[in-house]
């Protein structure tokens, strides 16, 4: 098992990849459909391909390969790497979260969109985070509320993605959660500067404060070993009852019973977790035309087909945006001239616009799906761009949908991990409990998910316009989450695939990141170490520290007013084919992934 070192700072402190044209990867161009594998399921298979898993931490990362090198498929190796993130990683995922994954099988050659995004309880209403003076709760109070959380969807999708792509026995793949549960997990870096020098509601509630203190006042650190037998017993009634675990039991019965706690106790019911279902579409990468609604979305970029996950995720905004870009040369002008990032900034504020005010989990906004992504449409968008002076904050185009800007705070606590397995299938998977450690409520050794925040606290404007994001009983709040898996102008075989956490910028990251490896044929790592670019409406924040300084003066000298910022909670995990067609990954220096081999 080999961990590959992340690339190199430069010694100027600028990560910019590979100069000029030296050492730079060449992307595959469109090649002709590889021979398919043979069924994951069948029991007389070989093993045709390398392996490859890249996460956020490497006990998750390891025991994703584990279960690769025994044979297993990406949706029995995921299974296993989310339920060691969601110990080792409580600030980001977990069992009580929500997740959007793409899945490619090789053998179909189809992709699957699946949707576990919690749900809100049939309780909920539109008002549900208007307080007794009929204003919006504020967002530090409703976080930690039983308001806060909704029917959890993450173990559900991997229940069902397993089921209908695995190979191996369910049980078999929470052993090296349980035993780290058991045995006790190591504090990383990460989780302990939350835990030392990071301030934030869920910090001070009881449950976090029993779990993760220190028992003299303050908290555990760096190095610390910590034991969680609960979530190792929860891990067991997964093993034995696979999803039933959340819709009946002890465990489902202490969910609902933990949001009715007060402050601001939630109406979730044990109806609400029985009658949760995952959502899944499938369809053809090559698919890239026709109604969009109710499915994977696919476009053309370039000589490319990209996929993500279609609305109430953040991936159909993502295709967008790429669609907007696509009118700049952006690949001509190259990673260091400051057009080829003007052209970054303004798709981004674009890209922003459309999807702060239409996209929603609504019967409205799928209608309107294909006009969203419509050519006309997006060529009106680009038109708007340019290049060479700054542009004014643009507004959202004019679609047949009267709704409102939604405002929405979406803090990133999240994840995101990518597995190809031995057969060539592959998993993009983003997964989340919204803020920093959910609400901070904790069962069977979890933490409950916050994301019900992620719809508008307000369900209409102050005069009255609708938002489209607002609270609805069964309803998934809209999500940044945005996996993406690239495939060559066939649509048949995978260049590469990536995601990333980060809340809101979650769209920023990937497209920076798709920048670098479709149009400046940057390696996978080098295009995830290039200065995060966030550009929405008025303000556009920029790592000024990992920015060449001649793209910087040359974005001043346009008359950008830039906000030099020092470090993105992006968390971008990707891999990306070589030339000789195996895979190569990258993993953010932001975090603490890694590249398993």
């Amino acid at each position: 098992m080999i961990r590959l070192p992340l690339t190199s700072v430069l010694a100027t402190g600028l990560i910019i990849g590979c100069l000029g044209n030296a050492g730079c990867a060449t992307l595959p161009t469109a090649a002709p459909h590889a021979q398919t594998s043979p069924s994951p399921t069948s029991p007389n298979i070989a093993p045709r391909y390398a392996p490859i898993v890249v996460a956020a931490e490497p006990e998750a990362a390891e025991a994703g390969m584990a279960v690769l090198k025994r044979g297993g498929t990406a949706a029995d190796a995921a299974v296993a790497v989310q339920t060691v993130l969601g110990l080792v990683e409580p600030q980001s995922s977990g069992l009580g979260g929500g997740s959007f994954m793409l899945y490619y099988d090789a053998k179909t050659g189809q992709i699957t969109d699946y949707n576990g995004r919690e749900t809100a309880p049939a309780a909920a209403t539109p008002d549900m985070f208007i307080g007794a003076d009929g204003k919006p709760l504020d967002f530090l109070d409703a976080v930690v509320s039983g308001r806060a959380t909704g029917v959890p969807g993450a173990m559900h999708l991997l229940d069902r993605a397993q089921r209908e792509h695995g190979n191996q026995d369910w049980a078999s793949l929470f052993t090296a959660a349980e035993s780290l549960a058991d045995n006790g997990f190591t504090v990383t870096r990460r989780l302990g500067n939350y835990l030392q020098n990071v301030d934030f509601p869920q910090k001070h509630t009881p449950d976090f404060i029993a779990y993760l203190g220190d028992g003299k006042g303050g908290y555990r650190q760096t190095g610390d070993i910590i034991k969680n037998p609960a979530y190792g017993d929860t891990l067991r009634a997964f093993a034995k009852q696979r999803g039933e675990v959340l819709r009946k039991g002890p465990i489902a019965e202490a969910i609902v019973a933990k949001t009715h706690d007060a402050p601001l106790p939630g109406g979730m019911t044990m109806a609400d977790l029985k009658t949760y279902s995952v959502k899944a579409t499938t369809t053809q990468p090559y698919a890239t035309t026709g109604d969009y609604q109710n499915r994977a979305v696919c476009i053309t970029y370039r000589i490319y087909i990209v996929c993500s996950n279609n609305a109430p995720a953040g991936g159909i905004a993502l295709l967008q945006g790429l669609k907007i870009a696509e009118s700049q040369p952006i690949g001509q002008w190259g990673v260091h001239d400051p057009r080829a990032w003007q052209a970054l900034i303004e798709t981004e504020r674009l890209m922003y616009a459309d999807r702060d005010q239409y996209v929603a989990d609504t019967d409205l906004f799928r209608s309107q799906t294909n006009a969203y992504l419509d050519p006309a449409y997006i060529k009106g968008r680009a038109d708007l761009i340019r290049i060479g002076q700054a542009n004014p904050a643009p507004k959202a185009g004019v679609l047949p949908m009267t709704v409102a800007m939604d405002q929405t705070i979406e803090p990133g606590g999240t994840t995101h991990f990518v597995i190809r397995d031995s057969y060539g299938n592959v998993v993009s998977m983003t997964t989340t409990v919204e803020s920093f450690f959910g609400t901070g409520r904790m069962v069977g050794g979890f933490f409950l998910n916050n994301q019900l925040t992620d719809f508008s606290f307000s369900p209409s404007t102050a005069d009255g316009m609708p938002i489209a994001n607002s609270v609805a009983g069964g309803k998934h709040p809209r999500s940044s989450m945005a996996p993406v898996i690239v495939f060559d102008a066939t649509g048949k075989t995978v260049v590469a695939a990536v995601g990333s956490p980060g809340g809101t910028s979650i769209l920023s990251y990937n497209l920076k990141v798709l920048f670098g490896i479709l149009d400046w044929g940057l390696p996978m790592q080098d295009a995830i170490n290039l200065p995060n670019v966030v550009s929405r409406g008025d303000s556009i924040r920029i790592e000024q520290g990992r920015m060449e300084p001649a793209v910087w003066d040359g974005l001043v000298a346009m008359g950008y007013k830039l906000t030099p910022v020092s470090g993105e909670e992006s968390g971008l995990n990707g891999i990306l084919k070589q030339p000789d067609g195996s895979f190569d990954g990258g993993s953010d220096p932001r975090r603490e992934g890694v590249v398993v081999k």
